[in-house]
């Protein structure tokens, strides 16, 4: 049985956890902060789950991540994905390109016109061209997180929360090493997935780990009536995202916020983020009440394409670069992890070199 120490505890590390646990491997997962933490990237109540993208690669691994989910849900007894489909609207070339790929690919959609999609969700107002697709919802995302970390500790691996991982080292027998403020811990592999802090802690142990860029985003939630009802929504022309949760209609800019440092970051709420957030909810979604935005932040963390890192080199297999739209992907990442480990080769696109 091979040992794995997994270097972060949010919902990547946590995938890869459960997923090496369920192929035999003797697991140790390490979270610097204490359970159900908000200072990274993976807390809250809601993300969304889709289909939907202009690109077929991606269409095809949000297919293969949704059984994967509902294996999640199985094994767990946790209710974790909630489909209540999901709208698409802006500048018709786009719009009708996510339709093209979905369609390729076999995945219902349909097109609407903008009265028509405002008469069937009336607290939202559509730009252009509309596409409505049903395989689509949110995630719950701190109870996902817990989740894949209960099943991988019944299964026997180790979660060990409030553990500061220091450096990757390479032993005197060649095998990594994992540097902690409590002592040292060897193992036959190591997978980093630590989000916000992979510039830093992935950049000193790997060659090759693209540019990061960390940002402080600033999501708001609105109230509304009946939020859970809510499709999951992206406004493309103006770079807004949205859907329902517990916590009221949650609205985003992707990746908008300014770059930050993970470990002094202020987590001020902006007033003027704040502000065209709220400018926006006035203008395009009637439905909510603008005046009641509740706002938070969280770290983004992103390459230059905006596609994943998930490679191995060595006997370190790396995750990162997952933010704004990575969280659906989780489980399937963690299988792909748990494959890189076992020495299979991970997705060409997700390598490690420059973008």
């Amino acid at each position: 049985m091979r040992s794995v120490v997994v270097v972060g505890g949010g919902v990547m590390g946590s995938a890869a956890a459960w997923a090496l646990t369920a192929a035999g491997a003797e697991v140790t997962l390490l979270e610097q902060f204490e359970p159900g933490h908000d200072k990274g990237s993976s807390h809250g109540s809601s993300r969304i789950f889709r289909l939907a993208y202009d690109d077929p690669f991606y269409v095809d691994l949000a297919a293969r991540s949704l059984p994967l989910w509902r294996r999640l849900e199985e094994e767990s007894g946790q209710e974790l994905l909630a489909l209540t489909g999901a709208v698409d609207h802006g500048t018709a070339e786009r719009i009708e390109a996510i339709g093209a790929a979905l369609r390729g690919a076999g995945h219902p959609c349909a097109f609407l016109d903008p009265d028509a999609a405002a008469e069937r969700w009336p607290g939202m107002r559509f730009d252009e061209r509309v596409l409505f697709h049903p395989d689509a919802g949110r995630v719950h995302a701190d109870r996902a997180t817990a989740a894949f970390q209960a099943v991988a500790a019944a299964g026997g691996a180790q979660v060990r929360h409030a553990v500061r991982v220091e450096r990757i080292v390479t032993g005197r027998a060649g095998q990594p090493e994992v540097v902690t403020g409590d002592g040292v811990l060897a193992a036959d592999a190591v997978v980093l997935a630590v989000g916000g802090w992979a510039p830093e802690l992935v950049g000193r142990a790997v060659p090759g780990l693209p540019r990061l860029r960390v940002t402080q985003e600033q999501p708001v939630h609105f109230p509304a009536a009946d939020p859970l009802a809510w499709p999951s929504f992206l406004h493309h022309r103006a770079n807004v995202y949205g859907l329902g949760s517990v916590d009221g209609v949650k609205v985003g800019l992707h990746g908008a916020g300014p770059v930050v440092d993970p470990e002094r970051r202020d987590r001020r709420v902006d007033p003027e983020a704040l502000r065209q957030l709220t400018d926006y909810a006035r203008t395009w979604l009637p439905g909510v009440d603008a005046a009641g935005a509740s706002a938070t932040t969280c770290l983004y963390t992103t390459t230059p394409d905006h596609g994943f890192v998930v490679d191995r080199h060595g006997a370190v297999t790396v995750l990162a670069g997952f933010s704004g739209h990575g969280f659906k992907f989780a489980p399937l990442l963690g299988v792909l992890a748990a494959d890189l480990v076992a020495g299979s080769p991970g997705p060409v696109r997700f390598a490690l070199g420059p973008r």
